[in-house]
């Protein structure tokens, strides 16, 4: 059961609010076609089932036959590239996304907690003019923490008392139980998770919710 005297929702990005895979796998199998350590670009499977992992996760995956720091070295040139490509095309927004971010905004206070790296929520926010909804947002390349702990960050920060996390993977879920906050499960995105409690279909699906 979700808590009534909830104060904030917090959100996952990928999977969650938006799929954004075609210009994040153009953008990462373009940025390491000419690396000469490199042997094959990552198929899209391989960047698919690296999303949503920490980026030491993600770089030591795609590359594991590279030194870790290597492996950060190119995440890095990956990532680099990605952002620059996002910005400029973006990705595909949920179903009814502005329409319950407006709803729910005027009752909550909402952020977004990603392990992706800096300036990807910058984007995700500015190419779809989305900022005016969310009164905060983190990242693991930013602070270093895990996913868990970059939500208890924004809510100390925020003075956030009562708290909901949605998010479409495992990971996610777990972050929620390591944050100590209820976690909904948003069953059309990209993963899975244990037995949730709550799930949604639709992200409009909150608009009941809450």
């Amino acid at each position: 059961m979700l808590n009534k005297n909830i104060d904030s929702i917090g959100f996952d990005l990928d999977g969650t609010l938006w799929d954004s895979l075609e210009p994040v796998i153009y953008s990462w199998r373009e940025a390491v076609r000419d690396l000469p350590d490199i042997p094959r670009v990552p198929t899209e499977d391989e960047v698919k089932g690296v999303m949503g992992l920490p980026p030491l996760g993600i770089a030591t995956t795609l590359f594991p036959y590279l030194s870790e720091q290597r492996a950060m070295e190119v995440f890095d040139i990956m990532t680099k590239v990605e952002i620059e490509h996002v910005a400029k095309v973006g990705g595909i927004l949920f179903d009814g996304l502005e329409e319950t971010l407006q709803y729910l905004s005027g009752k909550y206070k909402l952020y977004i907690v990603s392990n992706c790296q800096k300036g990807y929520i910058e984007a995700f926010l500015a190419f779809h003019k989305l900022g005016q909804y969310f009164v905060d947002r983190e990242n693991a390349e930013n602070t270093g923490l895990s996913k868990g702990k970059n939500i208890r960050l924004v809510m100390e920060r925020n003075g956030l008392e009562n708290t909901v996390y949605v998010g479409d993977t495992i990971g996610d879920q777990n972050a929620a139980k390591e944050a100590e906050v209820p976690f909904i499960f948003a069953g059309y995105g990209f993963g899975k998770a244990e037995a949730p409690e709550t799930v949604i279909h639709s992200i409009r699906d909150l608009q009941k919710l809450f």
